[in-house]
Parts: C-alpha cells; sequence; structure tokens
C-alpha cells in the first residue's frame, strides 16, 4: 500500500468491496442486537399474559 488512495479505491474494485464490506457489517450488528430486542419483547409478552392469568373472573 502506498497511499490512501490507493487502499481505497482497491485497485478499481472500490465499488464491489466496499459495500460488501458495509452490508457485511449491518448484517453482524443486526445479529448482536435483534435477539436482545425480541427476548424484551417476548417476556414483555409473557409477563402481560401471567397478570392477566393472576387476575379473578
Amino acid at each position: 500500500m502506498t497511499s490512501w488512495h490507493e487502499f481505497f479505491t482497491m485497485g478499481g474494485y472500490a465499488t464491489y468491496v466496499w459495500p460488501a464490506y458495509g452490508i457485511t457489517a449491518v448484517v453482524l450488528i443486526a445479529n448482536a442486537i435483534l435477539p436482545g430486542r425480541q427476548q424484551r419483547s417476548l417476556l414483555k409478552e409473557l409477563r402481560r399474559c401471567d397478570l392477566r392469568a393472576d387476575k379473578p373472573s
């Protein structure tokens, strides 16, 4: 690597390489965040159902 410009242009393949890195980053971040959000949502729903089950009819 002789210059930053050369690094960022990737020898003419930057059009393909940088979007691939971006998509990979988005997928990895989603894989890290979404399961926690789904778990919180599920626990909230289970608590809500449990509270309804405790109330006498």
